[in-house]
């Protein structure tokens, strides 16, 4: 069954929010090139659109560790100041140009000190860029708000760092938390203690899991670490039986935790088999809070307008489905209340009532 068609303008100009979106996994094709010529980083191309057709080939790999391995272009241009700040200043223009009103953006502090920044100066320096990137999209007249959110890497020993981090730029443009990198055989409850320092200092923070790894990846970080997102949560279905909800599933859609779904890198890392039958339908027709996402836009070669796009093409989304995921996103966002109510009724609402 396919929903009237909208055409790529009007997705275009609907305001969107991403929720999960990867700092390292969004740069632009000819910055990547131009920052690695720079510091002597050799690139499987030199020609932009080679370079981003490489990206998507080597991704399209069914294999989430070798698509992580695709990160190793992307930073190593990513290790200095001047380089951190091009990225993130170019990173919330291409958010503003695709229609983004919110977003959070995410990466790992740790993997960008091999120039000899140190972790501090690293966040500094990509608040600074994404600054000066949102004041150049508000005085173009297409404001963005851009949060962060620190990654620790989950097969290494510095998430407890990662969480100090987070704890310490709380009120400095750094929104929450999250675990990242290899989740088979990296459990979140091995990193309980970072997850209770950020309770104790109301930090909160989402978990990659449900995407490598199955139900008790959920399970821990639900239930065990206290998530209040799931990067990914793509096989909560395994606990759904016809329609049925297993307790783990019942208490992820009643408690209203958020999936943050990813469409096209999850057929990537094989988590999917297309866009037809991704669970993010099925998830949205129960009732689950799911969000749409991008995960990462250079790795995948995709946009939020094309992920919007794809889900009407493919799996007849309706302009209301777009804004139910949406409007879902604001709610889930990790920024306080009275400013996701005003982001809703004041930009969100009446652009989907536009094109209603």
């Amino acid at each position: 069954m396919t929903a009237p068609r909208i055409d790529t303008e009007t997705l275009r100009r609907l305001p969107k929010a991403v929720l999960h979106d990867h700092l390292d996994g969004g740069l632009r094709p000819a910055t990547v090139i131009e920052l690695a010529a720079a510091v002597g980083h050799t690139l499987p191309t030199t020609d932009p659109d080679e370079l981003a057709a490489w990206y998507v080939e080597a991704a399209n790999s069914g294999d989430l560790v070798r698509y992580i391995a695709t990160f190793e272009h992307t930073l190593a241009v990513m290790q200095s100041r001047e380089g951190l700040l091009r990225v993130a200043e170019e990173y919330v223009l291409d958010l503003a140009a695709d229609g983004v009103v919110y977003a959070e953006v995410r990466y790992a502090p740790e993997l960008n000190t091999r120039g000899g920044l140190t972790l501090f100066e690293v966040v500094e320096t990509v608040q600074e860029g994404l600054a000066a990137g949102m004041a150049k999209a508000a005085a173009a007249g297409t404001p963005v708000r851009v949060g962060t959110l620190l990654c620790g890497m989950r097969m290494f020993d510095r998430v407890g760092e990662a969480a100090e981090l987070a704890v310490t730029y709380r009120d400095a443009g750094v929104l929450g938390f999250d675990i990242a990198g290899a989740e088979d055989g990296f459990p979140p409850a091995d990193h309980l203690a970072a997850f209770e320092r950020l309770r104790a200092e109301s930090v909160p923070f989402t978990i990659h899991a449900g995407e490598a790894y199955g139900l008790p990846s959920i399970h821990q970080a639900v239930q065990v670490c206290g998530a209040q997102r799931l990067g990914h949560g793509v096989r909560i279905t395994e606990d759904i039986v016809d329609g049925k909800l297993g307790r783990l599933a019942g208490w992820v859609r009643d408690r209203r935790i958020a999936l943050e779904m990813c469409p096209t890198s999850n057929l990537q890392t094989g988590c999917a088999t297309s866009i037809a039958e991704h669970p993010i339908t099925a998830l949205k027709d129960l009732g689950f809070r799911v969000t749409l996402n991008t995960d990462n836009r250079l790795v995948s070669g995709t946009t939020m307008t094309r992920e919007m796009a794809l889900l009407v093409e493919e799996a007849g989304w309706t302009v209301e489905d777009l804004r139910t995921v949406t409007v879902n996103a604001v709610k889930s966002a990790f920024i306080p209340f009275d400013e996701r109510k005003a982001l809703l009724e004041d930009v969100v609402l009446p652009g989907y009532a536009e094109a209603l």
